[in-house]
């Protein structure tokens, strides 16, 4: 564990005498980092599903230099400063608070049963929380999303948000409006979330096919 320890805070310091020593790293901002911050996240997801292991690892190191720098900025906010000590050691105050089953005395059997823990706890440090919407980010992709709603909202509508919110439908059956295509989706990614599928990984795997059927007729 040492030798890790070693290696992050390696990491850290290479961060921090990036942001001060690197012309356009030190003028950067939270916000500019946002679209490297979704690249690299995406670029996880690839590795991940297609099973490249030396790409996963350096994936995942990109992403945590992302990690590293929103730190190092956040530690020269003149108002509100905290560093990468400061996240990591919330992290583990909160995985541990999550993970009483682990920690504590708490007994959880079955994945269900962890679940049941990890929503009390969370429940219990989101108590400012009004709605079961709060907290969702909206800038998730738009499947993920809806998947991510229909779950928060079947304990207060059951399967209402599935249902159709318009009137009309050609003869076919199929959608003949936008409003109408936006139902026949959420449709689908709620039959996605009853079989305990991912419609957004759906998709993606779907268009890879796409990809290597272009790819094959060009002769690539």
């Amino acid at each position: 564990m040492s030798g890790s320890d070693d290696a992050l805070r390696a990491a850290a310091e290479t961060m921090g005498r990036v942001r001060e020593e690197c012309p356009w790293s030190q003028r950067i901002t939270h916000r500019d980092l946002v679209p490297y911050l979704v690249e690299e996240s995406h670029e996880v997801i690839d590795a991940v599903e297609t099973g490249d292991r030396a790409e996963l690892r350096e994936e995942l190191g990109d992403l945590l230099w992302q990690v590293l720098f929103h730190a190092a900025i956040a530690a020269q906010d003149a108002d509100e400063p905290f560093d990468i000590d400061d996240v990591a050691r919330g992290l583990t105050e909160k995985m541990v608070r999550r993970h009483p089953h682990v920690f504590g005395d708490a007994v959880a059997r079955t994945p269900d049963e962890v679940l049941v823990h990890w929503n009390a706890a969370k429940a219990a440090e989101k108590r400012e929380r009004r709605s079961v919407l709060d907290g969702v980010p909206r800038s998730m992709p738009a499947l993920a999303l809806a998947q991510k709603l229909l779950g928060r909202a079947a304990p207060v509508l059951g399967d209402a948000p599935a249902a159709p919110r318009t009137d009309g439908e050609s003869k076919r059956g199929e959608p003949i409006s936008e409003a109408e295509l936006g139902d026949a989706l959420l449709a689908l990614v709620a039959q996605a979330r009853a079989h305990g599928w991912d419609a957004e990984r759906a998709l993606r795997e779907r268009l890879r096919g796409l990809e290597d059927d272009v790819r094959a007729a060009e002769g690539c």
